[in-house]
């Protein structure tokens, strides 16, 4: 086993470089990706070792190199897209959703498409309304498209190199708040981690709590500050498909869950883990689902209202305790306001 210490956005360049030198059909397609080494040098010094046939810079236009690494998907190559800012994709997203996802169904199986779209998304650095959104909802309502978020150098690591070795299409997430974080990570083959398998962080019994992405160090620290209640902590990792049988074997043990999401409260994923969880353990369940989201609100620019937009440590610690203590799931922080107002 060999292990290093990296930064996640380090572990991602180690992913890319690592697949690159495994698989000679995987090419790199984006802005600014080779020369530049990407807006957050997540590919680095990729082109002097792999060459510029390989690690592409594009103009920019995402609906014509998506377009093109669907094609080469199509045709054998397995392509890594970067979306610099997951928002980009807006204009991009025909050829995700409505050609790449349906390739195999509408070939019976004859063609699929080992594509991935990787891209920087999520709040915490002040980059405003239109570029600190998680975006999952985009893609998570489309047949055909996995979807995974990274929360640690490993995982970060691991569910590229088998995003990129899966025959479909793979969207990864990436909040960028994390990339500066420095953490041991395994590499190689003993590193890959599966698509659809969640990672149990901690374990506890007096509560469950479901997150994924940047909220994960969150619910640690959140669990550090409830010191008389034994929190179990779940990251997804992959929104689609998500690890049902170990969320619901974890709340069937607790018998309690929070479900913590970097997202709005409306059509959120934390719903759908909500809404099977209620449905799975109805009747076993010793209270209410709850669940900690942001607010129906574009995400503000300025420090101080991000940071109230986001489910910080303490919120999550408070409503967690809440539910314990009362056996009801509490409102949301402007439902609450709402009412005194």
């Amino acid at each position: 086993m060999t292990t290093t210490r990296l930064r996640v956005r380090q572990a991602v360049l180690q992913a890319l470089h690592d697949e690159l030198e495994s698989d000679p059909d995987v090419v790199l397609i984006g802005e600014d990706i080779a020369a530049a080494g990407g807006v957050f040098k997540a590919t680095e010094g990729l082109v002097d070792t792999f060459g510029p046939k390989r690690v592409i810079d594009t103009p920019i236009s995402e609906m014509g190199f998506l377009g093109a690494a669907v094609g080469a998907a199509a045709t054998g190559l397995k392509p890594v897209v970067e979306m610099m800012f997951i928002e980009f994709i807006g204009v991009a997203l025909d050829q995700l959703t409505t050609q790449a996802a349906r390739f195999r169904y509408l070939s019976r199986g004859r063609v699929t498409v080992p594509l991935v779209v990787r891209g920087s998304a999520g709040a915490g650095l002040g980059f405003g309304a239109q570029h600190s959104q998680m975006l999952d909802h985009w893609f998570r309502g489309n047949a055909g498209l996995k979807v995974c978020v990274v929360s640690n150098a490993q995982n970060a690591y691991g569910l590229l190199r088998s995003a990129i070795r899966d025959p479909d299409p793979v969207v990864v997430l990436e909040p960028r708040v994390l990339y500066g974080e420095r953490q041991e990570l395994v590499v190689g083959e003993e590193g890959i981690v599966p698509l659809g398998k969640a990672r149990t962080v901690r374990e506890g019994g007096d509560v469950t709590v479901v997150t994924a992405g940047a909220m994960v160090p969150v619910v640690e620290q959140a669990a550090a500050l409830m010191s008389d209640t034994s929190v179990e902590i779940v990251d997804l990792q992959t929104l689609v498909p998500w690890d049902t049988d170990t969320v619901v074997a974890s709340t069937a043990s607790t018998g309690r869950l929070v479900v913590v999401e970097e997202g709005p409260w409306t059509g959120g994923w934390s719903n759908d883990v909500a809404a099977h969880v209620s449905s799975e353990l109805f009747g076993r369940l010793r209270a209410p689902v709850a669940r900690v989201t942001c607010p129906d609100a574009p995400i503000p620019h300025s420090g101080p209202l991000e940071a109230r937009y986001l489910p910080s440590p303490e919120y999550v610690a408070e409503q967690t305790t809440r539910l314990i203590t009362t056996g009801r799931a509490p409102l949301p922080w402007w439902a609450e306001e709402e009412k005194v107002q």
